[in-house]
């Protein structure tokens, strides 16, 4: 079977990319030195420096695996791809909540760089889904537990 794509941005990319380079070089290095600190202090089977620095040390190695494994299968979609008059992974969206008359303003971005508190949904999200595709004038519906919520799309940049 092969491994699902993850499709990031330029600016996701770097965001991983530049992750990655801490961990292995700034973190990496930081827990070593608490561990030879921890090992200093003799009898390791009672102390707890030396448990968190291991719990650390296993928290950054499985961070570091999960973020080249995205690297791995990554798929990077450009800005100038997302310009146009059909919303595609990395557009930036104006959108009008029908129910509550609110604006609201989205980038979409590929599962592994959504972040909802900042703007950025995914396209595999029921919102995200349904704007794929659609054109400036536009109203797409989105069914969800609470019902159908309606979304006219504003602008596309």
């Amino acid at each position: 079977m092969e491994a699902k794509k993850n499709i990031l941005t330029r600016e996701g990319l770097q965001k991983i990319e530049d992750e990655l380079q801490e961990l292995k070089v700034v973190r990496r290095k930081d827990v070593a030195e608490k561990l030879k600190e921890a090992r200093a202090q003799g009898d390791l089977s009672e102390n707890a420096e030396y448990d968190a620095a291991k719990d650390e040390q296993r928290d950054i190695e499985a961070r570091i695996e999960e973020l080249e494994q995205i690297l791995k299968n990554a798929e990077v979609i450009d800005a100038e791809d997302a310009a146009g008059d059909k919303i595609t992974i990395g557009s930036k969206v104006k959108i009008m909540d029908m129910e509550y008359k609110e604006e609201l303003e989205y980038k979409i971005v590929g599962s592994s760089e959504a972040d909802s508190l900042n703007g950025k949904i995914s396209n595999e999200s029921p919102v995200g889904k349904a704007l794929i595709g659609a054109t400036v004038g536009t109203t797409v519906k989105v069914e969800t537990q609470m019902g159908i919520l309606k979304y006219k799309v504003l602008s596309i940049g």
